[in-house]
């Protein structure tokens, strides 16, 4: 609450208030939960853990919507504050607001502030805690991968691998300041516009989010540092500890990952072409390149309405955005590894099919898998499918439109941001049942499904 505050003051936005009114909420009630329990010490078992961090997103993010709710201008519901603050914590970057240039400093730096917060916080969650669940990507890589990041723990102690990762989280995003900042931003729209690249999330301090700038240059950094994000940071990690980059080329999800982005980009650059949306080459690709990157990343920065291009481009999109970054990257959607575990597993009951007797193992890069880990991934995926199903069919009974519902239900599973129909700017059109719902969503997205929905079993309740 006290950066934003201070923001306030050095631009007299009048913003500052409110934070202040919150910062001193927020203490009191922080004193109050933890004086009676100071003497308390006990080691944490997995089942505190998910509890941990399922709170760690619903209690910080609805504390974060009290400036929110106090401010004069947004004068936001209580429904649309939560939406704000839900969506900027999990790096969603689905808005409620419009008039965005208009509003105070203090508020365009929190909203950044909060995608940067849970950015890292998703990072030290994918490399602490899903493992334990035996379905987290984190989990692939540590026991049944090959390459550099297979160990248990990329450091002996988890606090120091928190600490190696926040070094290379803060180190990224300096850079990415400076380049926007090297690239024409001002300094306050740098260090912002970092926040959020680095944190895949989304929020920008403009309505046109980055088309406000209309610069080919600022396209390629923000691009660049996007897909630097979308890897696996214990990958990051790999390749500043043996000071090689071979680490990136010998992983098969990064393999994938950018595969992946280069047959977007080729794909909706020769559409964009052929049907001549754009008068020329160049800024056809530059379109291209940034929107493919940018969606399938599940960033959802805008440089153009994305909606108005031929309709297979905006659907195929969407759909990329289901895949989303690599395992232990500030991305969303399933994770790169876990399609690429799809497909191997379809394969094999493909060639089953036509070989019953033999056997066939999936291999992730030159390492066979076992059954154990591809179950684990075939219950990710159902369990995927329902949650949007059910999310969707509530937006249906809410009386959204099936477009609508379709991909704003996606944009928040996915964390994505920015859907299609009512949606593709802006959620303000929707009622308030429509936002909780999506609240729900971007938290299924955020904690992988399986983290949240442990919850909601028996099994988690007896002692």
């Amino acid at each position: 609450m006290l950066p934003p505050a201070l923001i306030s003051l050095i631009y007299r936005d009048g913003g500052g208030v409110s934070f202040l009114m919150s910062f001193v909420f927020c203490l009191i009630a922080g004193l109050f939960a933890w004086y009676p329990n100071r003497e308390e010490r006990s080691d944490l078992r997995a089942r505190e853990g998910f509890l941990i961090v399922v709170l760690f997103w619903t209690v910080l993010a609805s504390f974060s919507a009290i400036p929110l709710m106090l401010l004069d201008q947004p004068n936001l519901s209580v429904a649309d504050a939560f939406f704000e603050s839900f969506s900027g914590l999990t790096t969603t970057g689905a808005t409620i607001l419009t008039k965005i240039d208009g509003l105070p400093h203090a508020v365009l730096w929190y909203r950044q502030q909060l995608q940067w917060l849970g950015g890292m916080g998703i990072i030290v969650l994918a490399v602490a805690v899903l493992p334990m669940l035996g379905v987290g990507g984190m989990q692939l890589y540590r026991a049944e991968t090959p390459g550099p990041v297979k160990d248990s723990k990329m450091t002996p102690r988890i606090a120091d691998t928190a600490k190696h990762l926040w070094f290379i989280y803060l180190s990224l995003t300096i850079a990415c300041s400076i380049s926007y900042w090297l690239a024409g931003m001002s300094g306050f729209d740098a260090i912002c516009h970092a926040f959020s690249t680095i944190a895949i999330g989304g929020f920008s301090t403009h309505d046109l989010s980055m088309g406000y700038f209309d610069s080919p240059l600022i396209n390629f950094v923000c691009v660049f540092f996007l897909l630097i994000s979308g890897v696996n940071f214990a990958l990051h990690f790999a390749v500043v500890h043996s000071k090689s980059l071979r680490a990136y080329f010998y992983d098969p999800e990064f393999k994938v990952f950018i595969s992946i982005q280069i047959a977007l980009t080729l794909l909706c650059f020769t559409v964009l072409m052929s049907v001549g949306v754009y008068e020329t080459g160049f800024e056809a690709f530059d379109q291209a390149l940034f929107q493919s990157v940018s969606i399938s990343t599940t960033a959802g920065f805008a440089t153009t309405s994305f909606a108005e291009w031929p309709t297979l481009l905006p659907i195929l999109l969407i759909f990329s955005s289901f895949i989303g970054g690599c395992a232990g990257s500030t991305g969303g959607g399933m994770k790169v590894v876990r399609v690429v575990l799809l497909y191997l597993q379809g394969l094999r009951e493909l060639n089953k099919l036509v070989h019953p007797k033999a056997i066939f193992t999936i291999k992730l890069g030159n390492k066979a898998l076992p059954n154990r880990v591809v179950e684990a991934i075939w219950g990710f995926f159902s369990a995927y499918a329902a949650v949007f199903v059910l999310c969707m069919l509530a937006l249906l009974a809410a009386g959204v439109d099936d477009i609508t519902a379709f991909t704003a239900v996606a944009a928040c599973l996915n964390n994505l941001g920015p859907g299609l129909g009512e949606v593709a700017s802006s959620f303000a059109s929707l009622g308030d049942s429509s936002k909780w719902v999506l609240i729900l969503a971007m938290l299924f997205g955020r904690l992988e499904i399986f983290t949240l929905l442990v919850l909601f079993t028996p099994a988690f309740w007896r002692s």
